[in-house]
């Protein structure tokens, strides 16, 4: 096991801390999960299942930091994770007894800044990221994403981010202090670059409301529900062909999402007039023959048995017996996974920890600017769209140097989501969601259908550590690219692959996008009113994904290391963001309980709503979560009478009673201003956020604080900002993760081709056979 003999110390519940330790324990590391005496409260959530899932293979004692023994094992381990309040853990004194501790600490706000310390949930998080109000119908509120998302992603943030500090901890002797922020991550995961889209188009004025739902996605057939993803031209003109309506390829308005959005009526009647009389299958079959992206659209009862999952055995049984779950979401060749042992009952290895004490270890002096973790690695990616080019930016951020690899005529198509028009000068450089993940690296182009592009590819590979990719599976073996070949080329590079759906199975040809995966696992399921379909998130698996890839390269690299051979490395999308969905599957086995729509409500906070404030389109998301909160809501109003009712005392009386509260709640909120009543609730402790357009994230005063943005100075389109990596490392806390700004396309040709010895001459003669460009061929 890879990790095996690294001791881990879990001062977390709920989701995000204990989704890093299992990212430890799966990997093999000791992971010791500290508990209150009542245990983590996701114990006593639902059926319990969710907790049986997410602590396999760890060892549970009761206590807190403030007592010696759990002092004592923090000073002894290599990794804390911690979600106390901001400044609580006693970072000092641990790390005065060992200097080479990486502290982890996750906090809805991060541990500095103005907002450090208010309370918040995941809803109210939503809110403030800027994801749930560009989600849903005009006519309806504003609709948050179903399921516990933003902490998931916060969590595999903070896995990456642990296990990047301590490879550097254990290389240099220097311990980290990470400082992980849910509204960071929620931001870049559950937020498109928004901020960067009316950045690099001038921030023209929006009219609001600006929530959305794309068209098309997922739609009723005869028998259930399918769902269909359009994100380029040419697979929206595909998707007329599959609803047997060529007379609108020449509506070039339909060819606009927002445009065809404004014309929704007349797009879903044409689109449902077809899907209406046609069952789930027969429209998968055919939208696949035209290469139009689509699936199923799964729940907890129904994912189980989707064909690919299946054949490639994704689901395996708990320890527990109770219910199937997740497999780990990638594979690492000639590394067993970890056989999953049941999660630790409360208490249950009290006394039994026989950690030996760390000597005591004093920091040493790192001359000049410490390396980053990942400094002296070269990566090779050959990646587009987002979950890969996400892993890409990561690997890039913490100290690698990423070298893109795009084709000469398809460049990366996240460039041609660009807010300049097909015919403007370069407009391929003014893609938003491209400066975001790629920034950091540098970029050439190869015709990798001709020899000489592909042998300058595997000459390149001979000075990589990884070369990485997220296409469909043919596409690298059309090019020859196969582990075989790699590893021949390089015996010590670490191939990672990140397909959409796996490198078998019945569905690995097919192409999968966030929208479809979102529907395929479960996702979308959870999302939406109860009256009506479901709703995709939006996205947030593909750097979910990119993550998991990265955990998984940083493993693969280590394990080289030890054995002084490359490794192959499978990471599926689909299967990453399953890790998300895991609740449903596993709440279905347990209780038989299929988990479907709520809108704005849930589970686990009564009241919990979005209230209209005054002004137009001026929405409050607030959240009760416990008494206390209660309590401090019922101060924050004044004490009215209706409040005081003893049947609201518990959750179970005001989730009764929610329509009453929710309309008590209206008429408060109707005459004041959304962001004064935040100030108002958070003074008072309680979660509450304005909900925001997704773009006005790059207003908020906490992330400016955190330096969220940083300024990207691009040849092309000048100096704008840009979201970075939702933490941050103390020891480089001045210094930011932006080194270079996204590459144009092939910018650095010569640059990297003269490493190999290339010479001008020989530049020459390769752009004169195209085997490399500057400008996209056919652009």
């Amino acid at each position: 096991m890879i990790l095996e003999g690294v001791r881990v110390v879990e001062l977390a519940g709920d989701i995000a801390g204990p989704y890093v330790g299992k990212l430890f324990a799966d990997a093999g590391a000791d992971v010791v999960k500290v508990e209150p005496s009542g245990g983590d409260r996701l114990r006593r959530w639902r059926s319990g299942a969710l907790f049986d899932f997410l602590n396999t293979s760890k060892r549970s004692i009761v206590g807190s930091i403030e007592d010696e023994e759990i002092f004592e094992l923090c000073c002894a381990a290599d990794v804390v994770v911690e979600e106390g309040p901001p400044g609580a853990f006693p970072l000092d004194a641990v790390r005065a007894r060992n200097a080479q501790l990486v502290v982890v600490s996750i906090t809805p706000y991060g541990q500095t800044g103005p907002w450090a310390g208010r309370p918040a949930t995941e809803f109210t998080l939503q809110a403030g990221c800027g994801s749930t109000g560009g989600r849903g119908m005009p006519e309806r509120p504003p609709l948050a994403a179903g399921g516990r998302i933003g902490e998931w992603v916060a969590g595999a943030y903070a896995g990456v981010a642990a296990l990047a500090a301590l490879t550097a901890a254990q290389r240099d002797g220097v311990g980290e202090h990470v400082d992980v922020a849910w509204l960071d991550a929620m931001c870049l995961s559950m937020n498109t670059y928004t901020s960067v889209f009316a950045e690099l188009s001038g921030w023209p004025p929006l009219p609001r409301p600006t929530r959305t739902v794309e068209i098309p996605s997922i739609e009723l057939t005869a028998d259930g529900y399918v769902s269909f993803t359009t994100n380029s031209h040419q697979q929206f003109h595909d998707f007329l062909t599959l609803i047997e309506r060529p007379d609108k390829a020449d509506d070039e308005d339909l060819f606009n999402a927002l445009s065809r959005f404004k014309r929704r009526d007349e797009a879903w009647e044409m689109i449902r007039a077809y899907t209406r009389v046609r069952t789930t299958a027969e429209l998968l079959e055919r939208a696949t023959l035209l290469r139009v992206p689509c699936g199923p659209v799964g729940n907890g009862a129904a994912v189980t048995g989707f064909d690919q999952f299946v054949e490639r055995g994704v689901f395996v049984e708990n320890p527990t017996r109770r219910f199937v779950q997740p497999r780990v979401p990638y594979r690492i060749s000639g590394v067993a996974s970890r056989p999953l042992a049941p999660a630790p009952g409360v208490g249950e290895h009290d006394g039994a920890i026989d950690w030996t004490p760390r000597a005591e270890t004093t920091a040493r002096s790192v001359e000049g600017a410490r390396p980053l973790p990942l400094a002296g690695m070269r990566v090779l990616d050959c990646t587009a769209w987002w979950a890969g080019p996400a892993a890409g930016h990561a690997l890039a951020c913490l100290g690698a140097d990423v070298i893109k690899v795009e084709s000469t005529k398809r460049p990366d198509l996240m460039r041609y989501t660009s807010v300049h028009r097909p015919g403007t000068d370069q407009w391929w450089e003014y893609g938003p969601l491209f400066h975001g993940a790629n920034n950091n690296k540098r970029a050439i182009t190869l015709d990798l259908t001709q020899t000489e592009g592909r042998d300058l590819l595997l000459a390149l590979l001979a000075s990589a550590d990884v070369i990485l990719d997220n296409f469909t599976p043919r596409v690298m073996e059309n090019f020859g690219l196969t582990w075989d070949v790699v590893h021949a080329a390089n015996p010590r590079v670490v191939q990672v692959r990140l397909p959409a759906y796996g490198l078998d199975g019945p569905w690995r040809e097919r192409t999968g996008f966030a929208q479809t995966t979102e529907a395929v696992t479960g996702m979308a399921w959870v999302t939406g009113w109860p009256d009506g379909d479901p709703v995709i998130p939006r996205g947030p698996c593909d750097p979910h994904a990119a993550m998991h890839a990265v955990v998984a390269t940083m493993l693969a690299l280590r394990e080289r290391d030890r054995s002084g051979v490359g490794r192959f490395v499978e990471v599926v999308l689909v299967e990453a963001a399953l890790t998300m969905a895991a609740e449903q599957v596993v709440e279905y086995g347990a209780t038989g309980e299929v988990l479907s729509r709520s809108g704005n409500r849930g589970v686990g906070a009564a009241p919990q709503g979005l209230y209209a404030c005054a002004g137009h389109e001026n929405w409050l998301a607030l959240a009760v979560e416990t008494e206390q909160q209660w309590a401090a809501l019922r101060a924050a109003l004044g004490d009215p009478g209706w409040a005081a009712d003893p049947a609201l005392a518990t959750a179970d009386g005001r989730r009764a009673a929610h329509d009453q509260i929710d309309k008590e709640l209206g008429a408060w909120t109707a005459t004041r201003e959304a962001d004064e009543l935040v100030e108002l609730l958070a003074r008072h402790g309680v979660p509450a956020a304005e909900v925001v357009d997704a773009r006005d994230i790059a207003f908020n005063p906490q992330l400016a604080a955190r330096g969220f943005f940083e300024v990207e100075d691009h040849p092309v389109t000048g100096p704008h900002p840009v979201p970075v990596m939702p933490f941050r490392f103390a020891s480089r806390r001045t210094e930011g993760w932006m080194r270079r700004p996204s590459p144009t396309v092939g910018q650095h040709n010569g640059e990297v081709l003269r490493e190999l010895g290339l010479t001008d001459a020989d530049l020459d003669g390769l752009r004169e056979r195209a085997i490399i460009v500057e400008r996209p061929l056919g652009a």
